[in-house]
């Protein structure tokens, strides 16, 4: 019996993700580009999947695109919303899954899940606080690598608060700090405890219930996953695979529809 292979492209704002499925269970491939929409990264990311799988585009029995810039890839069979693919990958890795949480470049997704299917959600993405790109800003700021932010942010010995939720607002009070030779360290984790405070607003306004799933590359930094920990009082599970949840969402619709 011939194989099912199928393929999830995710095409966000920080970066373009792919995943490919055999027969729906294995993933055989994977590969991120860190630039997303509106760039080369969707063309370089598929140029590495063929390279590390073998497989050409056109060897795939099911192409599904989703995320910020999905209706950019045009080779796609279909097209999908970041927030059902994000809500099925998640259930793929944590079949007990009922709340999740995508923190992605641009915007916070938080998502209620009834055996594997999205059943509300709450988004915020009108402001970029609480963000990747956020992130990426105070980094900016610091002067520190944002890879670097979980580390820094362990070592802090004194309370500092971040008060503001406006980037640009926010930016002026960790200046600010600077200027007052507060430690690096203590302003970090007051940014990673202020990005914790905002998610945790949007989450309970569809109400938490175990088990609460982070998504994103947000969740590889653990010094937001255990400040959002504290405020919503929850253990959050994530997964290496975290940046890939969209991108392995899509290649597991992809699959329902390649043996329809």
């Amino acid at each position: 019996m011939k194989d099912i292979i199928t393929m999830g492209i995710d095409v966000g704002s920080t970066a373009s993700k792919c995943v490919v499925l055999k027969n729906g269970t294995e993933i055989i491939g994977k590969a991120l580009i860190p630039v997303g929409a509106g760039t080369s990264g969707p063309e370089r990311v598929v140029k590495e999947i063929e390279e590390t799988t073998g497989l050409k585009l056109e060897d795939m029995d099911y192409i599904l695109a989703t995320g910020y810039g999905r209706n950019t890839f045009d080779r796609a069979h279909q097209q999908m919303s970041e927030l059902s693919c994000h809500a099925k990958g998640a259930h793929f890795l944590f079949p007990d899954v009922h709340t999740v949480i995508d923190i992605g470049g641009q915007d916070v997704k938080v998502m209620q899940i009834e055996n594997g299917a999205m059943v509300n959600f709450q988004m915020n993405d009108k402001c970029a606080a609480g963000t990747g790109r956020f992130l990426d800003v105070m980094a900016k700021v610091l002067e520190v690598n944002v890879g670097d932010l979980a580390l820094l942010g362990s070592h802090s010995t004194k309370e500092v608060g971040i008060s503001s939720t406006c980037t640009v607002f926010a930016e002026s009070e960790v200046i600010s700090q600077l200027a007052q030779n507060t430690d690096k360290c203590d302003i970090i984790n007051g940014i990673h405890k202020s990005v914790a405070g905002r998610v945790s607003g949007l989450t309970h306004r569809i109400g938490v219930r175990d088990q609460v799933v982070m998504t994103g590359g947000v969740a590889q930094n653990y010094g937001i996953v255990n400040a959002l920990e504290k405020q919503l009082g929850h253990k959050i599970y994530t997964s290496p695979l975290t940046q890939y949840v969209g991108a392995l969402g899509a290649a597991l619709f992809a699959y329902k529809k390649a043996t329809k």
